[in-house]
């Protein structure tokens, strides 16, 4: 699976902080690397369905220096039983309901919500949550007030939302929610890719300056 560029958005923008967290369908393996640069002490579960993806993240991870803080399990997230509630869980889930799907499954597993709905999804967060934790999730646009309203069914409250854009002309195509079970002050902010002349904005090359070599 191809990094995209909102997933490393994501993988910047959620807070630190944490010291135990887990990443439900890593991937690659893109967003524990990234959380375990910028937060040190912090210990690192990833799930991953797709034994492909999940042989491809134990590569990337080896060859970090954060090796020994991530841990990568090839199995269903709907399956995993942890030993330990964490205070921090993200997730870029599933999310072409209903879209034209690929021939190719492990890319329909990735991409579209055929493993994992996203009720599913909040269930499992529920029950590995710490009363005290949050929730970082990454979806398209058009999905967010059904996820909110999912959410809040469970007891999350939304605590900040980043809505993204690709250029200042395009319409919002991503939407960074970020859930505590603890009632807090909300927060709105909008985030913006590109400028009109094809560069990175100010405020995205400020989030992905420690990631991104050339920006």
């Amino acid at each position: 699976m191809k990094v995209c560029t909102d997933a490393c958005l994501f993988g910047a923008l959620v807070p630190s902080g944490f010291i135990h967290a887990l990443d439900i369908g890593t991937g690659t393996g893109l967003l524990p690397l990234m959380l375990a640069q910028k937060n040190p002490q912090a210990l690192f579960d990833a799930v991953e369905i797709d034994t492909d993806a999940a042989e491809q993240a134990k590569e990337n991870i080896a060859k970090s220096p954060w090796a020994e803080r991530i841990n990568i399990l090839n199995i269903d997230v709907l399956a995993f039983k942890a030993d330990k509630k964490y205070d921090c869980i993200i997730s870029n889930p599933p999310f072409f309901k209903n879209d034209l799907k690929s021939p190719d499954a492990a890319k329909n597993n990735a991409r579209h919500n055929t493993s994992l709905e996203l009720f599913q999804l909040l269930a499992v967060v529920k029950k590995n949550i710490t009363d005290d934790g949050m929730f970082a999730v990454l979806l398209p646009f058009k999905l967010i007030n059904y996820f909110i309203e999912e959410a809040a069914k469970l007891g999350f409250n939304l605590a900040h939302q980043i809505l993204v854009k690709q250029t200042f002309k395009h319409k919002f195509f991503r939407g960074i929610l970020i859930f505590t079970k603890k009632e807090m002050q909300f927060q709105l902010q909008e985030t913006i890719i590109k400028d009109p002349e094809g560069s990175y904005t100010t405020d995205f090359a400020e989030a992905l300056k420690d990631y991104y070599l050339f920006l």
